[in-house]
């Protein structure tokens, strides 16, 4: 599976951005699989931010981005979104998508360091 984010850029506190996340070479994707985005702030560790469950659509997100960042997907394009609005200069990381098979959205999110695949992360940067 090769996942490929895009999307990410310069933004100042208050605005909004959508990340992209396209899957390929995958084959069909198991209702079982969970995709989420995740994301590094510099001198931190890798964290999870939101995800979905693939086959259901159930989504999680963590506490620090509910009610601000929305994730989606469009099945037939095998593609991922990440909706950021009311950004904070706290959001500032490098974004990554990533893939777990054989777990739930809400087991993914505990998992960061057993993720079966990740994309080439994405830059963030909010001003304030």
């Amino acid at each position: 599976v090769q996942l490929q984010a895009s999307g990410g850029g310069l933004v100042q506190a208050g605005g909004s951005l959508r990340l992209s996340c396209v899957a390929s070479g995958s084959g069909r994707t198991f209702s079982s699989t969970s995709r989420g985005w995740f994301r590094q702030a510099p001198g931190k560790d890798r964290e999870f931010v939101a995800g979905l469950n693939w086959g259901g659509g159930n989504r999680y997100y963590a506490d620090s981005v509910k009610d601000r960042f929305t994730i989606s997907r469009d099945s037939a394009k095998n593609t991922m979104y990440l909706q950021m609005n009311n950004l904070t200069p706290e959001d500032t990381a490098v974004y990554y998508c990533g893939e777990k098979r054989g777990a739930s959205v809400r087991a993914m999110s505990t998992m960061v360091k057993y993720i079966d695949y990740w994309g080439k992360g994405t830059l963030v940067t909010v001003s304030s």
